[in-house]
């Protein structure tokens, strides 16, 4: 892919992803490439610059948006406590980026509310990637060591 756009990383070496003795190999190497499940960019000076994990890419309208960026605008503003972003279903873009959100005390859910989180997205990293959608929760669902589940967050999303 061109510099400045996100791709998924591949990587070619002497070790490759040989501790996978079994059929999930073929899913993780092709043709000497082992395919890591991650999404990085080149910058113009040729260092490479994580972006997600694969399966935290959100692509909308043909664009890739990375879920975790997206994050990072929505916890750099004071009302949001926690949030968790995710990809959800829509009939023009094919998926837009859907926000849950977990405001911090004194803030409350509004429509006003979630159009400034959605200014400041916009203002913060690229306009494009701004939650469309945004869902005011109480909590995230987690494991028990703390990790978001977001597939629990995509579960009650139309098909």
């Amino acid at each position: 892919v061109p510099v400045g756009t996100v791709g998924r990383l591949a990587v070619r070496g002497p070790t490759g992803c040989r501790y996978l003795d079994d059929v999930r190999q073929c899913t993780y190497v092709r043709d000497g490439w082992n395919l890591t499940g991650d999404a990085f960019f080149v910058d113009e000076d040729g260092y490479y610059h994580f972006a997600a994990r694969n399966d935290d890419m959100i692509v909308s309208s043909g664009y890739n948006i990375a879920g975790p960026e997206v994050e990072a605008a929505l916890l750099s503003h004071l009302a949001v406590a926690e949030c968790a972003v995710i990809g959800a279903p829509n009939e023009e873009r094919g998926t837009i980026v859907q926000a849950h959100i977990v405001l911090a005390d004194g803030f409350h859910p509004t429509p006003e509310m979630a159009k400034q989180l959605q200014d400041h997205v916009k203002a913060t990293i690229a306009p494009f990637k701004y939650p469309r959608s945004v869902v005011f929760i109480e909590t995230l669902p987690k494991t028990a060591t703390g990790k978001i589940q977001r597939f629990r967050l995509k579960q009650d999303l139309p098909a």
